[in-house]
């Protein structure tokens, strides 16, 4: 079990150290904000999955437990609302594209 919480740690580690380089690489606001908000919920998704294996394995309790299914609910819920929220003020910003309507 707890070589399976280290897996799931640093394979979210390591995701989102590919998201930063996303984020830094990728040309456009939309594209960006795309790398960064869809792998980091997913690497935090798997570093607390890897976090609540060590909680497990070293019985510090319950409540820890409670706290990290909670952070991850409060952000499985924040993330794509605050996504979006981006997209569409940066959709706001762009000049007029053909195909793309715009909405105020």
């Amino acid at each position: 079990m707890l070589i399976f919480a280290w897996i799931l740690a640093g394979a979210g580690i390591l995701l989102l150290l590919i998201s930063a380089v996303g984020v830094l690489r990728l040309p456009g606001a939309l594209s960006r904000q795309h790398a960064a908000t869809k792998a980091a919920t997913l690497s935090v998704c798997l570093f607390i999955f890897g976090q609540t294996g060590f909680v497990i394995v070293s019985e510090w309790g319950w409540e820890w437990l409670a706290r990290l299914l909670l952070l991850l609910l409060v952000l499985l819920v924040t993330l794509p609302l605050a996504s979006h929220a981006l997209a569409r003020s940066a959709l706001c910003e762009l000049p007029a594209q053909p195909g793309i309507e715009k909405k105020e």
